[in-house]
């Protein structure tokens, strides 16, 4: 998207280990040995997002949003098969 602003959010750290990220208190909690073998990441999950502009996309014509709109997840992440998925930003 062209222009997007995020609000809000949980901050997690992501590593390969742990991909869609643990919470300040499970981060916290590791052993210093245990955040020292692993290549973390700081990100936020679930943020309240908004965005306006040009929103290219292979599967469809670009959609021009000219006034800011909230952003909502697709909702194939609350199907059970989906339950290990988080969008991280």
């Amino acid at each position: 998207m062209e222009f997007a602003f995020r609000r809000g959010g949980t901050t997690v750290y992501v590593s390969r280990v742990y991909p869609t990220g643990l919470m300040q208190e499970k981060f916290d909690a590791l052993s210093d040995d245990d955040r020292r073998k692993q290549s973390w990441r700081q990100m936020v999950r679930d943020a309240t997002v908004f965005a306006k502009g040009r929103i290219p996309h292979p599967d469809h014509a670009t959609l021009v949003l000219r006034e800011w709109h909230q952003v909502f997840m697709n909702t194939e992440p609350g199907a059970r098969a989906m339950r290990h998925v988080a969008f991280l930003d």
